[in-house]
């Protein structure tokens, strides 16, 4: 009998150690991002590892796929690894609100990475790089590269649930609205568009309502395609030398694909941003003629900055604020680069970002 009370302990005691074992160790920063589908947040992922690695804080970094339900999963599954921080990117700022609301409940710092999260207040802080300053630098590429009157303007925007698209479109019409009216640019992919292109400043309902003709949902082949059905409406006198607001380096390598294969455009100039490799070979190879690059370093860095701030007890440092249409969020702004062929190298390469073997016919 005392064998077998003994056998009995050892099992009990074996079990408890392997359930102890199987239980998951506290996670201290939660990061979520939207997306594995797009090389700008494969990147961004690393970048984190790579800023956490020499700190004592452990982290775990979960991808959303394009799904505000699979989002909350995420922020839940890291609330439940007793994460101190959570720092996301939503695929909706909107939708993300329940989200981050379940994490502050639980006294979680959160932080907003990149996108705002809106309409809730329980966002602590906002990192992100001067979304309008982006699309300006766009917008002003083209009208830095424009002569004459009467050039073809082809617009184009990301996702109506990103706030961020707002802000990349409001900065760009700031610049290319008076060289519209002035009829250096013509409008010629949307009626919303035309109908309000003597507005200086625009609402965010009549963004809004270009933004919904001329979205790209920042999909590729969303992009390809609504190109593709505006060229097919387009008369030839409507191509030639054109003019091309790309939101992003995804968009902007499947817009201007489309528009290359076009007999009737004899030239293009497309804009984008997040200097992703495949477009910084397309601008090294003619194909894309810029992108507004955004150092995800910096970025990256003051995220965990601020992380780490929160987490030892102390106050980040901010720059700025952002409303989201319940409360001012205290945020930190980093600065954007115009890279084109001129200074891809010098940007891109020299600094250290990327290096010179992942791209051909690098000068």
């Amino acid at each position: 009998m005392k064998k077998v009370l003994a056998l009995l302990m050892f099992v009990v005691v074996l079990m408890g150690l392997t359930a102890c074992s199987g239980q998951s160790a506290q996670v201290d920063v939660g990061i979520v991002l939207p997306t594995k589908d797009e090389p700008r947040w494969v990147q961004d992922e690393t970048r984190f590892r790579e800023a956490l690695k020499d700190t004592e804080y452990s982290v775990e970094i979960l991808f959303s796929q394009g799904s505000s339900a699979k989002e909350k999963e995420n922020v839940d599954a890291l609330i439940a690894k007793g994460i101190k921080t959570l720092i996301i990117c939503p695929h909706d700022g909107g939708a993300a609100a329940a989200a981050v609301e379940a994490a502050k409940a639980e006294g979680i710092n959160v932080i907003s990475y990149d996108r705002l999260i809106t309409d809730t207040e329980a966002v602590d802080y906002y990192v992100t790089f001067d979304s309008i300053a982006v699309g300006e630098a766009q917008a002003q590429y083209l009208v830095d590269n424009a002569t004459g009157t009467g050039h073809p303007l082809y617009l184009y925007a990301g996702a109506a649930s990103d706030n961020n698209a707002f802000l990349f479109f409001e900065g760009a019409w700031n610049v290319l609205q008076p060289k519209i009216a002035d009829g250096t640019f013509v409008i010629k992919n949307s009626s919303e568009a035309i109908a309000l292109q003597d507005k200086a400043t625009l609402t965010r309902d009549e963004m809004g309502k270009i933004i919904g003709q001329i979205t790209t949902n920042w999909d590729f082949n969303e992009a390809k395609n609504k190109a593709e059905a505006h060229l097919t409406s387009a008369a030839d006198a409507d191509k030639g030398d054109v003019f091309i607001l790309a939101p992003n380096d995804g968009t902007a390598r499947a817009i201007a694909d489309a528009f290359a294969s076009d007999a009737a455009v004899t030239s293009y100039l497309v804009t984008g941003q997040d200097a992703e490799i495949a477009s910084v070979q397309y601008i090294i190879d003619g194909k894309q003629s810029m992108t507004v690059f955004k150092d995800v370093r910096t970025l990256v860095k003051d995220s965990i900055d601020m992380a780490v701030a929160l987490l030892s007890g102390g106050t980040p440092d901010t720059t700025g604020s952002y409303n989201n249409g319940k409360i001012d969020v205290k945020a930190k702004q980093t600065e954007v680069i115009v890279v084109d062929k001129e200074n891809v190298k010098a940007e891109l390469v020299d600094s250290g970002y990327y290096k010179a073997e992942e791209f051909t016919g690098l000068e």
